[in-house]
């Protein structure tokens, strides 16, 4: 298997798990190992760096999960929460969640070392930051980790900033839940592939 092969099997691999339970087939040290090269070597514009990130497992899992169902009781109607609360009790049986956040104040400095991009650099940060929410989730895969991502930013941004010392300066961008499968991943559906992709002097 040549190497472009084997890691485009790893990006089919990568599937949205939502049936997790509470263990993990690596160590916590070796999470934290993943989540830490993904930020050092996932590209950024202009090396700016944007992304940050924190690796909550365990007891600090289960607290997100708690947070969020408190901040959502609050929001949705009260005939719909039982449905809500059951699925967020689905990413709280999970092992793990990575927080991906961008730094405002990156982005600001390299906005004013390179003017004329300026109106670029945010949504540069945003793609950066999804190519390590990426690296991260297809890493944990190979491991033999299960994971989904979600996204209940900004509603929880301030009650997260609270309970973990959050820097105001970090902007909360998504959620990775992760644990052991317990399930497998729904079927795909792909649309045309000649609808998505063409090619030229091939």
């Amino acid at each position: 298997m040549s190497p472009s092969t084997a890691f485009l099997e790893a990006l089919k691999e990568r599937r949205s798990i939502y049936a997790l339970s509470k263990s993990s087939p690596i160590s916590d040290s070796a999470i934290q190992d993943i989540v830490t090269q993904a930020i050092l070597h996932t590209p950024s514009s202009f090396n700016s760096q944007t992304t940050r990130a924190i690796l909550l497992v365990k007891g600090e899992h289960d607290k997100l999960w708690d947070i969020t169902k408190e901040v959502l009781k609050g929001i949705v109607p009260a005939d719909q929460y039982a449905s809500t609360e059951a699925r967020l009790n689905g990413f709280q049986a999970g092992y793990g969640t990575v927080l991906f956040f961008t730094s405002r104040s990156a982005v600001q400095k390299i906005q004013d070392a390179f003017a004329i991009y300026a109106d670029r650099f945010p949504p540069w940060a945003v793609q950066s930051n999804g190519m390590t929410q990426l690296a991260v989730w297809t890493a944990l895969e190979l491991e033999g980790l299960g994971a989904n991502l979600q996204h209940y930013n900004p509603l929880i941004d301030q009650k997260v900033q609270a309970a973990w010392g959050v820097d105001e300066d970090w902007e909360l961008n998504a959620q990775l839940v992760f644990g052991k499968k317990e399930g497998e991943a729904a079927e795909k559906a792909f649309q045309p592939i000649e609808e998505r992709f063409k090619a030229f002097g091939v």
